[in-house]
């Protein structure tokens, strides 16, 4: 009797130990989700930065002409009325 309840305290031992080490709420697991939740961090916060210069590049496109003119010459490649041109190849 006594060997019996000391085999079954026993395999309930290694069932939990199992659960606690591999199990779905593991420590593993919990160790995984916690550095995928400090990448998720560092990657919002490279975003909330980017986002913060385009909420300034946007301000200064509705407030000023310049940030539009430039624009134009660097993407669309436009010249004003009273420039000239000059195109220099290699």
């Amino acid at each position: 009797m006594k060997r019996a309840l000391t085999t079954a305290l026993m395999l309930i031992l290694v069932i939990l130990q199992y659960q606690i080490w591999f199990g779905r709420s593991s420590v593993r697991a919990i160790n995984t989700l916690e550095d995928e939740l400090e990448q998720q961090r560092a990657n919002n916060t490279l975003l909330e930065h980017r986002n913060h210069q385009m909420e300034i590049e946007v301000l200064d496109l509705k407030n000023g002409l310049e940030a539009v003119e430039e624009r134009a010459r660097e993407e669309l490649g436009l010249i004003g009325p009273d420039e000239t041109f000059y195109l220099i190849v290699d």
